[in-house]
């Protein structure tokens, strides 16, 4: 018998390769199969996590029963900025400094 993974991720194939070295169940669903893969992670999951861009492609009214469900959680993950990636130490240091704007 599978054992179900604990958490899920729904959402593009780049931060998807992210939660997969976590651990998570990332999945990256076909076009026009994006409710089908929510339903399958909310059956197989305990958290049920999922980008924008995904949450914008699934029926309103089924987004929003299973955002009010107490299980499994599901959340919406907030997408990065393009160009916006961790700064160094040192790139914030410089830019406390004013050395760097």
């Amino acid at each position: 018998m599978k054992t179900a993974a604990p958490v899920a991720y729904i959402g593009n194939e780049l931060d998807a390769a992210g939660y997969r070295l976590a651990g998570v169940d990332a999945r990256v669903p076909r076009a026009g199969g994006e409710a089908e893969c929510f339903d399958a992670a909310r059956s197989e999951c305990a958290l049920v996590l999922m980008d924008r861009t995904i949450a914008a492609r699934i029926p309103a009214e089924t987004l929003e029963a299973a955002l009010a469900a107490a299980a499994p959680l599901v959340m919406i993950v907030p997408e990065r900025a393009i160009g916006e990636g961790p700064a160094s130490p040192a790139q914030k240091v410089r830019r406390l400094l004013g050395a760097e704007t």
